[in-house]
């Protein structure tokens, strides 16, 4: 077979020259799309690197809180001064523990119960959070009145954001609110020991405060794994028996494909139309109370299902129609086809899929705030009944506070919160594997 070639010197090129021309062509284009590619992943890792960089720059030292250790004299003149414990125990819990704070780090500075102004100072360097915990002290064990006990407080959140550097010392001490006497005194009170940074156990232990120092995360934790557990317990089962049904048993009809187009919306709902929803039917229709777990799970619930369905059904999808096939030939029902051989294979996918539905739902806000998780709660809800808030909520109440030391605060939950979605990411990953099955 004889080849068609035209002379070099007429300008025309030849059948190979042709061939070897488009395949540069190709090879250029597919390099080409690698380095779109390889730059396009650089390009999104640069922008996670500077997310992660700036939250966890911002953030690290709200694990850390700075505490002072003084003796304090628990001066029966300011907390009982006419002996009335015995006969009215209310008198040990209104008692003016603040000054009794203040004096006592007074003395260890060297400053006059005379001086206004260095006192005033003096009890700006503490945290009020100290009325509470010496409160506490005294009333479990009055006996301490008249002593003088070594107790370890807060220190305020100014000063707390002095030594750890977030405030700039060398501007004008007008421009700054920890004063120049302020700051010899925290150098004073480092260099004897008595000041110094403790791991921040107050983070997951406290409520909510309007003191920085002393706000912590402790209810919103609580508040979170009430609502997960409720979603949980009923989007699983709920969403795996509808996936089964309507991939498995379902007849093909107009219903059928109207019930699927709708779920498929559903998944696409903004979250806020459902904390509408929750508003509607649980609170105002139901009665439930407002800023309770229980509400929040629900309205998660109904936000997550649609997931967990989608999910489900595509991992019934992958399993191969032979494992029916064969099960019914062996004289398998179709009930025992379902749930012998089809559902365990598909359980990677439905377990990763649940989880998926479950970190989403775990880092939703504005749902929350519709039904009143945006509350002010101190105090940790001992049931999914009680008032409570959410992680992600606590996130958004301490970004709109003034103080410089909700910065540090709003960034350490922030990164409490991505601590929670890896490990429930990397569960899913390890879940899958350890279920999955090769066929």
């Amino acid at each position: 077979m004889s080849q068609v070639s035209t002379s070099p010197a007429l300008g025309i090129a030849t059948k190979p020259e042709r061939r070897d021309i488009g395949l540069r062509r190709r090879y250029a284009a597919e390099r080409r799309f690698r380095l779109y590619g390889m730059a396009a992943i650089a390009f999104g890792l640069l922008f996670l690197f500077l997310l992660l960089f700036s939250v966890v720059s911002k953030g690290y030292t709200a694990f850390q809180q700075t505490m002072i250790t003084i003796p304090i004299e628990f001066s029966e003149q300011i907390i009982d001064k006419n002996n009335e414990r015995a006969t009215n125990p209310q008198k040990l819990v209104t008692a003016n523990y603040p000054v009794v704070a203040r004096n006592a780090l007074a003395k260890v500075l060297g400053v006059s119960e005379d001086d206004r102004a260095g006192l005033k100072a003096v009890n700006g360097m503490i945290s009020d959070s100290v009325r509470v915990q010496l409160r506490n002290l005294v009333t479990a064990d009055p006996s301490i009145i008249g002593t003088t006990q070594t107790v370890t407080v807060l220190a305020h959140g100014d000063l707390d954001s002095a030594f750890k550097g977030q405030i700039d010392l060398t501007v004008p001490e007008t421009n700054r609110k920890v004063s120049d006497k302020q700051v010899g005194w925290m150098n004073q009170l480092a260099e004897s020991g008595a000041l110094s940074k403790h791991f921040n156990t107050g983070l997951f232990t406290n409520g909510a405060s309007s003191r920085p120092e002393a706000a912590g995360v402790g209810v919103a934790l609580i508040g979170s794994l009430y609502m997960m557990l409720i979603v949980l317990v009923l989007s699983l089962p709920i969403g795996v028996a509808a996936s089964i049904y309507l991939e498995e048993f379902a007849p093909k009809n107009r219903f059928t494909d109207l019930i699927e187009v709708n779920i498929n919306n559903l998944a696409a709902v903004p979250s806020i139309v459902y904390g509408l929803l929750g508003l509607a039917v649980f609170i105002n229709f139901a009665g439930f109370p407002r800023s309770a777990a229980l509400v929040g799970g629900l309205v998660l619930t109904l936000m997550t299902l649609p997931t967990i369905i989608i999910a489900t059904r595509a991992a019934l999808k992958a399993v191969p129609p032979s494992i029916r096939a064969a099960a019914l030939g062996l004289g398998a029902s179709r009930m025992q086809t379902v749930f012998h051989h089809v559902l365990p294979l598909a359980m990677p996918g439905i377990l990763t899929g649940t989880i998926i539905g479950l970190a989403h739902a775990l880092g939703e806000t504005a749902p929350l705030l519709l039904i009143g998780m945006v509350a002010f709660v101190a105090d940790v809800p001992a049931t999914p009944m009680d008032p409570a808030t959410a992680l992600p909520v606590q996130i958004y109440m301490w970004a709109n506070e003034a103080e410089r030391a909700f910065v540090e605060r709003t960034s350490g939950a922030i990164i409490v919160l991505l601590i929670f979605l890896i490990l429930m990411n990397v569960g899913a990953i390890l879940l899958r594997r350890r279920f999955e099955r090769r066929w």
